[in-house]
């Protein structure tokens, strides 16, 4: 029933723009505190951007400034427009979903974004 489901990965160089969707389910979309996180090779997962169903926004500050979370609430679903990439942008990003009561996750399958000239 639950999913997510990340797109709009790809090869970008260096001062380029992506724009990266996730599809979720109506109810995770209403209900559930809404987020991109992305994991490099050989470091841990860390926290890109976030947005609770309010449109409160929150970003890592290594990406403020360049990078915009948004909630399309005709679609379900939440974009991260990436402006200005530079190659440490490069990893998988995840779509995460997350409620406190109960405390809930749940995370897509991941997209590549790599940036390279």
């Amino acid at each position: 029933q639950v999913q997510l489901v990340e797109s709009g990965g790809g090869l970008v160089q260096p001062g380029g723009s992506l724009r990266l969707s996730c599809a979720a389910s109506a109810i995770i979309f209403r209900f559930y505190s809404m987020g991109w996180y992305r994991q490099a090779p050989g470091k841990q997962r860390e926290l890109v951007a976030s947005i609770i169903s309010g449109g409160s926004t929150n970003y890592a500050d290594s990406v403020k400034g360049r990078f915009t979370i948004s909630r399309d609430n005709a679609k379900n679903t939440v974009n991260l427009q990436m402006n200005s990439l530079k190659p440490e942008d490069t990893a998988i990003y995840y779509c995460h979903a997350h409620i406190s009561i109960p405390t809930t996750d749940y995370w897509g399958q991941g997209t590549q974004v790599t940036v390279s000239s």
